[in-house]
């Protein structure tokens, strides 16, 4: 007997996250999960719907949701589609009698800490689009009481760590032109961040939803990281990059560092993943 695979709404799907998952058909095959991926406009191979603006086709949002739309930059009004746009893919789940509704959400929302930070840490977003951010997963959170009240979805808010070459570091690296890398008193190598290579967040997704598909109880918040933190000093020592230390900048956030034992419980994960050659390699590899 064949089991019917599973319907995967990906909002936004068209950007950079997206297609890291577009290349996890095995994960998606083996989880009998079918991923349909929007977007806002007409694009071959994508389900066209303006999620702000019309309601979510028929059967799109009735099994597992993931949302990663969202806007980076910008204003108050820009950055405030956040949360509108988190809580238009939250009520096309509930409309469709979703399983389970995923919402991208930042480690911006946290602030600096000398030791890791869990699931549980107070969020302190050091700028607007953390702050956007927070927003956005407390707008998530009253509806999610409202769902459990009356069996809705699962809810589950992913807060994603540093992408190796979708950061500004690794990313904005412009060929012959040196990097200069804000300094950290006492700390060597710069500042450290969680990061995660692209291939790994999409394998980690792709577990993730997996495990919703078959009505798995997973977490309201989630850390999404590899494991260790990562100066960003070794990043560039691993990219080749010509790099050097720039002028102390005291508005530098020294440390983020996402505790991803939670994460760890659910998913598998390289042992590597972590490291600075990996990260850089997996960035890399998207090239290709």
């Amino acid at each position: 007997m064949t089991t019917e695979a599973t319907p995967l709404l990906i909002v936004g799907g068209t950007g950079r996250i997206g297609r890291a998952l577009r290349r996890q058909d095995a994960a998606f095959e083996a989880a009998h999960l079918r991923p349909i991926w929007q977007s806002r406009a007409q694009t071959p191979g994508f389900m066209a719907w303006d999620i702000l603006a019309e309601q979510c086709p028929a059967g799109a949002a009735r099994g597992v949701v993931l949302c990663l739309a969202g806007v980076i930059r910008g204003g108050p009004t820009e950055l405030a589609r956040n949360e509108a746009l988190a809580l238009a893919a939250c009520s096309a789940a509930a409309e469709q009698g979703a399983r389970h509704v995923f919402l991208a959400s930042s480690a911006a929302i946290y602030g600096p800490s000398d030791s890791a930070l869990s699931e549980q840490a107070r969020p302190a977003p050091p700028g607007p689009y953390g702050a956007a951010k927070l927003m956005m997963e407390r707008a998530a959170a009253r509806v999610a009481r409202d769902w459990h009240r009356a069996d809705g979805p699962g809810l589950t808010i992913l807060r994603i760590g540093n992408i190796a070459g979708f950061d500004a570091l690794l990313g904005g690296m412009i060929p012959g032109t040196s990097v200069w890398l804000d300094p950290v008193e006492g700390q060597r190598g710069g500042p450290v961040r969680s990061y995660i290579g692209p291939l790994t967040l999409g394998a980690v997704l792709a577990q993730l939803m997996g495990l919703a598909a078959t009505g798995k109880r997973l977490p309201r918040v989630l850390n999404i990281a590899a494991a260790p933190a990562v100066s960003m000093a070794d990043l560039l020592v691993a990219a080749g990059a010509d790099w050097g230390y720039g002028q102390p900048d005291p508005a530098v956030v020294p440390r983020v560092e996402l505790d991803t034992g939670l994460l760890r419980r659910f998913v598998d994960m390289p042992a590597q993943a972590g490291q600075a050659a990996a990260l850089v390699a997996e960035w890399r590899s998207m090239a290709e």
